[in-house]
């Protein structure tokens, strides 16, 4: 049987229909990474996440950690391993569907940072142009520096794009209002309208939102040599299993 290509803008819009979280009551179901590493090394990773987080580089402060043999909706952890969780930054995107906000996710790549300032995107691939998650690409090609970013202030992170209608910016700083008092942390900027932002050009009567990473963290772990396979967009979980990194 073929199987259809599912293009990443086709996944967002999916898992979007599905979310079910409420920033607001602090319940529900959101859309998460997984990155499996291997067991030697969480104490390292942990270390590495916390260090991300106070650099503002994680969308959030919240991770699972999977042990071997755990089991996350059809995916077991192997042996050997270990799985850490982290919330997708496209949850801002699946809370402004939503709402009614017309939005078209632009795509992720690099975002050069100097002195915790982004400046631009040094590279991008578009959503709707590929079946792989931009993000996990550029990781897998070693192109990130976060360990400098955390270090320095200055390096290259990974980052993603999207646009919405001039007419709903009311309502997307209302939801990243929301996000923010959550605990949701990691918007890198938000955009005026008819305005290339971080060097990307919008639609006509649009702004551009962009959001750091999901996967930052684990880029910085890869960065120092050690072992980790990202899955981008795993799946939904409910965001009571999810525990503070103050708590690890």
């Amino acid at each position: 049987m073929n199987v259809p290509l599912k293009f990443v803008n086709h996944k967002i819009e999916e898992n979007a229909l599905h979310l079910t979280y409420d920033p607001i009551e602090k319940k529900g179901n959101i859309i998460y990474n997984l990155s499996l590493i291997n067991t030697e090394d969480l104490e390292f990773a942990i270390k590495t996440f916390k260090e991300a987080y106070s650099a503002g580089l994680c969308v959030s402060d919240r991770i699972l950690i999977a042990k071997e043999g755990d089991k996350l909706e059809n995916f077991v952890i192997p042996k050997g391993k270990t799985g850490i969780c982290t919330i997708c930054s496209l949850v801002l995107d699946s809370l402004l569907y939503q709402r009614g906000v017309p939005l078209n996710p632009i795509g992720g790549g690099l975002v050069e940072v100097e002195n915790l300032v982004p400046r631009r995107f040094t590279a991008m691939i578009q959503y709707e142009y590929t079946t792989i998650d931009p993000i996990t690409v550029m990781i897998s090609q070693g192109n990130t520096s976060v360990m400098n970013v955390i270090k320095t202030g200055s390096g290259t992170i990974t980052g993603n794009i999207r646009e919405c209608h001039m007419e709903s910016e009311s309502a997307v700083f209302d939801v990243l209002d929301v996000l923010n008092e959550a605990g949701f942390v990691g918007v890198l900027d938000v955009g005026v309208p008819n305005t290339p932002l971080l060097g990307v050009p919008v639609t006509p009567n649009y702004i551009g939102i962009s959001m750091i990473g999901g996967t930052n963290p684990i880029a910085g772990f890869k960065e120092t040599g050690r072992w980790a396979e990202i899955q981008s967009m795993k799946g939904l979980m409910d965001i009571s299993s999810f525990e503070y990194l103050e708590n690890y």
